[in-house]
């Protein structure tokens, strides 16, 4: 699925997690010093859809300053980060706004079991919050242009060896490098304004099409 961030298009992928792929054990915790850090480099505009759910539910955007911005990399947080994001990508049916809600773009929970790929990263951080305890400034919504050229929206899990991706296009989680993708800006942790990731491209909406 596809369609437009701003000037970007936006894909989500029906769903690259095959059965194959969901059948295969975790891939190793990455080795120390492997993953590496993508730093902010100034302010981006938040994507309209986001600022209209966190208008709706505040409570999956305000940032608890009290709360670590990064957390440490262990066998537990692996596992729990690879559980999370193979069986919301595994039960989410993966939709476009239009279809799911007659409107171009729309940022929600899928709690009809559908949606689009930002709403399936906003379930897994709810779950990794709420299921296994994880600091949600920690776990950072990111838009990127993806392998093919296009929009996409992921889940940054910023560790303590650096920033980890789920993604619903891929059962695997990868280290941000890995992805094929540039990053374009993801939530602050420091308040509702983003942070631009270096790339000069700044998507103030979302829309999807199939």
């Amino acid at each position: 699925m596809c369609g437009a961030i701003g000037a970007l298009t936006l894909c989500v992928g029906a769903s690259a997690l095959d059965g194959t792929a969901f059948a295969q054990t975790f891939a190793a915790l990455p080795k120390a010093g492997s993953v590496g850090r993508i730093e902010g480099t100034g302010f981006a505009r938040p994507v309209r859809a986001w600022t209209a759910f966190c208008a709706k539910d505040p409570g999956q955007c305000d940032v608890d300053l009290s709360e670590a911005t990064t957390i440490t990399l262990t066998p537990r947080l692996w596992k729990a980060l690879n559980t999370v994001n193979r069986h919301v990508n595994a039960t989410i049916k993966p939709v476009t706004d239009m279809e799911h809600w007659g409107i171009v773009d729309r940022w929600d929970l899928p709690t009809d079991g559908a949606g689009d790929c930002e709403d399936i990263q906003l379930l897994k951080r709810k779950l990794l919050v709420e299921e296994h305890g994880l600091p949600r400034r920690a776990l950072r919504m990111t838009v990127v242009i993806d392998d093919q050229g296009e929009g996409h929206a992921v889940l940054m899990v910023r560790t303590s060896d650096g920033e980890l991706i789920l993604d619903n296009k891929r059962g695997a989680v990868l280290p941000w490098h890995e992805t094929g993708y540039v990053f374009v800006k993801r939530e602050g942790q420091d308040g509702r304004d983003w942070v631009s990731l270096g790339d000069r491209s700044s998507p103030v909406t979302t829309a999807n099409n199939r």
